[in-house]
């Protein structure tokens, strides 16, 4: 797994094109504010080592959140950060667990949609440690 990940003042997203033709329909725009704003690319090694890439991706997540004393995480699938891309609905699957789990200890937690190239508009913090970039 790959993430990109911001502490953001503001992020806001609208559905712009469905990529997956198993998406569900086009959601309403959403937005953030306050949050960490996660771009993840889940890998297909991912797939053989999925306990120790959840465990490791929520640990970061819980970590820059920390930093700043966020509570709320916006989770968005990014296939464009290198390596081979796993199967969408392994991706999707991941996803999901984190934000459940994340959710499960205290987080305000959302998804972009899944299967759909959004635009998007972010604010993000100007200290080195609100842009960060990890492999897991």
């Amino acid at each position: 797994m790959r993430l990109l990940t911001f502490q953001a003042r503001h992020f806001a997203w609208q559905p712009f094109s469905q990529t997956l033709p198993t998406a569900d329909p086009a959601p309403p725009p959403g937005e953030a504010a306050d949050a960490v704003v996660a771009w993840l690319h889940v890998e297909a090694a991912d797939e053989a080592d999925e306990a120790r890439v959840f465990r490791h991706a929520l640990k970061h997540l819980k970590w820059l959140a920390n930093k700043r004393g966020l509570t709320a995480i916006v989770l968005h699938s990014f296939a464009h950060l290198g390596g081979e891309t796993a199967d969408a609905a392994f991706a999707q699957g991941l996803l999901e667990r984190l934000a459940e789990r994340l959710r499960a200890t205290g987080y305000a937690v959302q998804i972009t949609p899944f299967g759909w190239f959004c635009s998007w508009s972010l604010d993000v913090h100007g200290d080195s440690l609100a842009k960060v970039y990890k492999v897991i």
